[in-house]
């Protein structure tokens, strides 16, 4: 009997479960290894920030998942691999062998890149702890007025800053720190227009500038510009986990793994590997929570041929993704290809489509269920 073992809860390795709990494998045994016991979906943390939603409704619960398709689930972070004995090792030293391997560990924040931040900041990855710490937030702004500064001009970076000036309002004043360029410097014009004047409208500065150090009370720059802090939040561009160094994959030069269009590791192919720890010539958007989720289909067919002694098939990513950011308020701007547009009622699709990706998930979700939410 084959051991699959899934690596990381992550938004694909999600998919994978659900499948599996649907078309069980004959032959075949799988563990899900995760140091968390639910995933908080990305996609609607900066809702809950602004106070659209309960916690709950963002989080999806991993050990049933994992009980509807028979897997067991050890509750664990994972701290190496050892890709030529085929195992993995757990933070508690234990060796666990796979004959199939699925990695969907998701990145990293590097806490020592910025001087100071790991002292000062609260860093938004790993989400699961982000959701942990961010409630002492606010009742520092009902005591008195804060200044807040969130350190990344990415998505997540953007929409975190909103949340936060919508949320604290007249209480805080928000900057954003976007290391330089403008905020969603690789996005498209149109998109990056739109984005800074919904950023001016709710008067948070923006400041093209890379941070230097962080200490107790500002954030100094690199152009010699410092700015009063009392909460400096890092939504910077991710790493790569740092195990992935010495586990003898093939990676590329940031290291991450090295995968084929099929989504095996390029040096060994019973390593699979999805979302933003794996990197591949054709990903539309480097590091992108869509391609996670969109991995998640063809991750699970592949695995399950793999299994199945067939060959595995090409995935190729398609070449626009519809991408939805919201604004603080019960507002958001999308954008698809060229085209770039904003208002309530995208704020209302976002928030249907995320409540449906959620849903899909939770206990007893059915397969009619899952078909019916949308992929965005």
């Amino acid at each position: 009997m084959k051991h699959l073992v899934l690596a990381g809860g992550g938004h694909a390795h999600l998919h994978v479960l659900k499948s599996f709990a649907e078309q069980p494998v004959a032959d075949a045994r799988l563990t899900l290894v995760s140091p968390f016991e639910k995933l908080v979906y990305s996609g609607m943390v900066p809702g809950w920030v602004a106070g659209h939603y309960r916690i709950d409704a963002c989080t999806i619960a991993l050990e049933p998942l994992a009980r509807a398709a028979g897997a067991g689930f050890v509750r664990s972070a994972l701290t190496a691999l050892d890709a030529a004995a085929r195992q993995v090792v757990l933070a508690s030293g234990e060796r666990v062998g796979y004959d199939v391997l699925s990695i969907d560990t998701g990145s990293v924040l590097d806490r020592a890149q910025i001087p100071g931040a790991r002292e000062h900041a609260l860093f938004v990855r790993p989400m699961e702890h982000f959701v942990e710490l961010y409630p002492s937030l606010p009742p520092l702004a009902a005591r008195r007025r804060l200044n807040v500064v969130v350190v990344g001009g990415g998505a997540a970076g953007v929409e975190l800053a909103m949340a936060l000036q919508h949320r604290l309002g007249a209480q805080a004043r928000t900057s954003i720190v976007t290391g330089g360029g403008p905020p969603l410097a690789t996005a498209r014009r149109g998109l990056q227009q739109r984005v800074k004047r919904a950023l001016a409208r709710r008067s948070i500065a923006i400041f093209d500038d890379v941070v230097d150090e962080i200490d107790a009370a500002q954030v100094r720059l690199a152009g010699g510009a410092r700015l009063a802090c009392d909460a400096p939040l890092i939504a910077t561009g991710s790493s790569a986990a740092p195990w992935l160094a010495s586990s003898s994959l093939a990676l590329d030069r940031a290291g991450y793994v090295a995968t084929m269009p099929t989504l095996q590791s390029r040096s060994h192919a019973e390593v699979f590997a999805a979302g933003d720890v794996a990197s591949r010539d054709d990903r539309p958007h480097p590091k992108s929570g869509v391609y996670a989720v969109r991995a998640g289909a063809p991750l699970a067919l592949n695995l399950r041929r793999f299994l199945a002694d067939a060959p595995p098939v090409a995935y190729h990513p398609p070449s626009r993704t519809l991408n939805l950011l919201s604004c603080g308020e019960r507002y958001a701007i999308a954008s698809w290809g060229e085209l770039a547009f904003e208002g309530a009622w995208v704020w209302r699709w976002k928030d249907r489509i995320d409540r449906a990706w959620v849903a899909r998930y939770a206990p007893g979700a059915d397969a009619a269920v899952a078909a019916q939410a949308p992929v965005r």
